[in-house]
């Protein structure tokens, strides 16, 4: 069952989709809640940008996931995604990876806030949730921004997917929030990356691995359950992450 309703936003009408498991209407329990970021590209090719999505929808219907998930549309004028999904400005590591040396981002924190202090209590008010069962997933820099929300509030986000990180953009700043960061309420954390991420780029995706990596390491080493998925010849585009619903969606939602 999908539904939708609009909120402001960064002074912007923004769109939230919301999935309800089919038994929702016929049972009175309270369910988890999944946030996820790029809402176009969550449940529908229709609408998507680039016309894929990850249909999660469908693979939630057929193993019956007793799960809510909101998703949240990205501002799609100009540079805005890059500005909310990063929660700093651009570092060296990103200028060095794809030789862009725009101060882009910074507004991620901003972001994040707004899920916490406006969003979930809507949610948890207007749905039967369980607000200490709350998981954020997201892909490429909607995983930069879940682990940093993971990062900052790990007492609510207890569980995180985060698919094709573009760690890259905040490489410098997302490391040293996690080392600095108390993360010992975080139940369990999920990360993916293909080894052509940059397709034919070969150094390119191997840095983006690399970065996956060290995100991943820093994470295990404060004692977090965590899985590192890496994709043999997985690429940076829908049609593979698509692909990967079925791991991250299990890792989450099991016992």
């Amino acid at each position: 069952m999908l539904k939708e309703f609009k909120v402001p936003l960064f002074e912007q009408e923004r769109n939230i989709r919301v999935y309800l498991p089919k038994n929702y209407n016929k049972v009175s329990l309270r369910y988890p809640v999944l946030y996820m970021h790029d809402g176009q590209n969550v449940f529908n090719n229709e609408g998507a940008i680039g016309g894929v999505s990850l249909e999660l929808h469908k693979h939630l219907e057929v193993i019956k996931a007793d799960i809510i998930v909101i998703a949240i549309d990205q501002n799609t004028e100009n540079n805005h995604r890059i500005y909310e999904y990063c929660p700093w400005i651009n570092g060296d590591f990103s200028k060095k990876l794809i030789g862009d040396t725009r101060p882009l981002g910074g507004k991620g924190k901003e972001y994040v806030s707004f899920i916490v202090n406006e969003l979930k209590p809507m949610i948890d008010k207007k749905y039967r949730t369980d607000p200490t069962q709350t998981y954020m997933a997201g892909v490429s820099l909607g995983a930069l921004i879940s682990t940093y929300a993971a990062s900052c509030y790990p007492n609510i986000f207890k569980r995180v997917a985060a698919i094709s990180s573009a760690f890259y953009r905040n490489q410098e700043e997302i490391e040293k929030l996690l080392q600095n960061s108390d993360l010992t309420s975080l139940d369990r954390v999920y990360f993916d990356c293909g080894t052509k991420e940059s397709g034919k780029k070969d150094e390119v995706s191997e840095l983006f691995l690399h970065s996956n990596r060290r995100v991943y390491e820093i994470v295990t080493a404060k004692g977090v359950k965590a899985m590192f998925d890496i994709v043999v010849n997985g690429e940076h585009n829908y049609s593979t992450f698509k692909e990967r619903v079925p791991n991250f969606i299990r890792f989450l939602t099991y016992e």
